[in-house]
């Protein structure tokens, strides 16, 4: 009697480990209602931006080519900037208006450095720190470098102007949804690419 019932046993417990390896637990999810999908609480410190800071450099990825080796000294030119959003808007001719100043992004006066020397639109332009707005308008743009430094959003005044450069404007086949300025590598140089919805603008620059 003891053998049967031990034989039982183990034919038991063979058969619940058998079922636990072919039915494997499932995590159940979460309903919509559940304390684990509640919003995340916002920041104490800070309240979240939506519109972001945002860095570009000339050499791309600059910092990294710099902390691996492959770069010494400074680089030639960095844009600071924010990122506003599209969200179903339409950008140029209604919530950029055209034929007034625009400060290229959103929250603090968009910022240009050049490390050096440089040729844009065949003005020499002096190295240095800049903000940097544009005047938009269906066909082309005019980018403005200015003088009046760490301000918030844009109220220009022409006589702090130091450069103005006119730039074409074109359609793209894809739509971007956050603003972007990003630099490329060119055979004269570096050209800053400035992006928005389908829109699109270059300015050329030569170091010296």
């Amino acid at each position: 009697m003891k053998l049967l019932f031990a034989t039982a046993l183990v034919l038991l417990l063979a058969g619940c480990a058998g079922n636990d390896a072919e039915e494997p637990r499932v995590t159940p999810t979460p309903r919509r209602d559940s304390p684990l999908l509640a919003a995340v609480p916002a920041n104490p410190l800070l309240a979240l931006d939506r519109s972001r800071m945002d860095m570009a450099y000339f050499p791309v990825d600059y910092p990294i080519l710099k902390t691996s080796g492959k770069i010494q000294g400074p680089p030639m030119a960095r844009v600071i900037y924010s990122r506003p959003q599209r969200q179903g808007r339409t950008i140029f001719g209604e919530l950029v208006p055209y034929g007034q100043p625009w400060r290229l992004g959103a929250n603090e006066a968009t910022e240009i450095e050049l490390f050096a020397p440089a040729t844009i639109g065949g003005q020499n332009v002096a190295k240095g720190r800049y903000i940097m707005y544009c005047i938009p308008e269906a066909s082309q743009w005019t980018i403005v470098f200015n003088t009046n430094l760490y301000t918030w959003g844009l109220k220009p005044n022409p006589l702090d102007d130091a450069y103005r450069f006119t730039i074409p404007i074109q359609p793209t086949e894809h739509s971007l949804e956050h603003f972007t300025m990003v630099f490329n590598q060119s055979k004269d140089g570096a050209e800053l690419v400035i992006g928005w919805e389908q829109t699109e603008g270059r300015l050329p620059i030569q170091f010296k």
